[in-house]
């Protein structure tokens, strides 16, 4: 059974979908969704472990070796990739089953739990594939599944979040598979390992750099990165809480992963470095997100919108540690890669929880709710802190390690620029909290209770893992600083 974990990633939540859909009430596909999902971590943490202890894995689908074969390929970062997915998996089911109930019909149920399982296989499937044409099929089935899951909610402006989503994400697909196909007249493979090793021999020709550009630029649209973002802010504000939840906490993350495969497995540090002003390119645009989007959040009346655009300015951080091009830079963005999916997944729970009692999620309803959800209200804080970069929080680590990435290079103008962006997080952050503490309760939030038990404890697990990993940063910065040195190392 060991042999096939890698294998077993992927059918389960596979067949997990197929059994969803079939079910005639939604919590019987929530209990199938729920078992899958607490299966996934347990087979994550072990690839992990085999990882860490002997090395990259390579499962050769069907028996056929690669490069004629499909290779399932499991190195550093992407057990780390697979295990972040998984967790927030596993950690998401037991709160979904009342904020599903509220927020979906009770016909809908099934094909939700459905399709969250049909885009966690996707999002797993891109991850741990060493094939490039597999990476395109496995986004298609994530994109498609999301589409579904975004517009599923009783709020009908998701049908038209949806559809623009659907039409940038089918947009950034065929740029993608645009760059593979260029790539395989080039290489005459899809294997990337062999890919890369090929590309190594070729070097940097004009065909080669045109493919990069196409890939770039696919993935960035399906990361949100600035100015690509466009569809994001809609699709995080209109989506069921869960579906936002899930897909704050791992779709964006698989895509800066698959770039991060794109840019140092495949390429090459010297071919993106040398040969393209990728990185000048990334740190611009990270910039302006950090800055653009944090200071347009700072004007939201909507916390579902205004943390929408908060996570476009994080995916600038992120993006930023990839563009620093040193090993703590690249840390700073891994990890930091994890801290947000925590931090954010922790925000975007107390919102929906915070939905579940007073059925809105406007700052004007949330006056004085902090005395009536104390817990609720006491994740979004730490969790607020942690966006921030509050000293004792996760993403004090992960910024720490970006500034420092920066200095090592002699760029205090972009090391102030970090610390300047996270300022902003203060403001609309601040501006949650002052209507919750500050102002006279009013409205639904007279009568609000803090939300049930099965969505508030997995809210403070998340919240307590911001001040955890602050401290502890064995699973988080040690282990991001080992998959730098992987990229970095040139490593096939």
């Amino acid at each position: 059974m060991m042999q096939h974990l890698p294998a077993l990633q992927v059918v389960l939540p596979l067949l997990g979908a197929v059994f969803c859909a079939f079910m005639p009430r939604g919590a019987w596909a929530g209990a199938i969704a729920l078992a899958v999902s607490w299966i996934m971590p347990v087979i994550s943490g072990l690839l992990l472990a085999q990882v860490l202890q002997t090395g990259v894995i390579s499962y050769h689908v069907g028996g056929w070796p690669p490069p004629m074969g499909i290779e399932y390929r499991v190195d550093i970062l992407s057990a780390f990739i697979l295990m972040l997915v998984s967790v927030m998996g596993a950690i998401l089911m037991p709160y979904a089953r009342l904020s599903v109930a509220k927020e979906i019909s009770a016909r809908n149920q099934p094909y939700f739990y459905c399709m969250y399982l049909l885009c966690m296989t996707g999002l797993l499937g891109i991850t741990i594939t060493g094939d490039a044409f597999n990476v395109f099929v496995f986004l298609e089935v994530s994109s498609l599944s999301t589409y579904v899951l975004i517009a599923l909610g009783r709020d009908r402006r998701g049908l038209l979040a949806a559809y623009q989503y659907l039409v940038i994400g089918s947009i950034g697909a065929t740029l993608y598979v645009i760059g593979i196909g260029l790539l395989y007249s080039i290489t005459g493979t899809l294997n990337l390992v062999d890919i890369a090793s090929k590309l190594q021999t070729i070097g940097a020709t004009a065909p080669v750099l045109i493919a990069l550009g196409f890939l770039i630029t696919g993935i960035s649209l399906k990361l949100a990165l600035f100015p690509l973002h466009v569809w994001l802010p809609n699709a995080y504000t209109y989506a069921p809480s869960v579906a936002t939840i899930f897909l704050a906490g791992t779709a964006t993350k698989v895509a800066v992963y698959l770039l991060l495969r794109i840019i140092f497995t495949v390429y090459g540090v010297g071919t993106t470095s040398d040969g393209t002003p990728l990185s000048d390119i990334f740190i611009v645009l990270s910039v302006l997100a950090m800055f653009g989007a944090s200071i347009v959040a700072c004007f939201q009346d909507n916390v579902k919108r205004m943390l929408a655009y908060s996570s476009v300015a994080q995916i600038g951080y992120i993006t930023l540690g990839i563009a620093i091009l040193n090993k703590t830079g690249l840390t700073g963005g891994i990890s930091h890669l994890f801290n947000h999916a925590i931090m954010k997944a922790a925000l975007f729970m107390v919102i929906g929880g915070i939905f579940y009692r007073i059925g809105s999620a406007n700052i004007a309803n949330l006056a004085g709710i902090g005395r009536r959800m104390p817990l609720t209200m006491a994740a979004f804080v730490v969790a607020g802190l942690s966006i921030i970069g509050a000293p004792g929080t996760a993403g004090f680590i992960s910024k720490w390690y970006l500034v420092s990435g920066a200095m090592e290079k002699g760029w205090w103008w972009l090391g102030l620029l970090i610390v300047a962006s996270s300022v902003l997080s203060v403001v609309y952050i601040g501006r949650v909290v002052e209507a919750a503490y500050f102002q006279t309760p009013n409205g639904e939030a007279e009568k609000a209770t803090d939300m049930p038990a099965s969505m508030l404890l997995p809210t403070l697990v998340l919240a307590a893992a911001c001040i955890w990993f602050g401290f502890d940063t064995r699973l988080t910065a040690d282990i991001a600083a080992q998959a730098a040195s992987y990229l970095l190392g040139g490593a096939q």
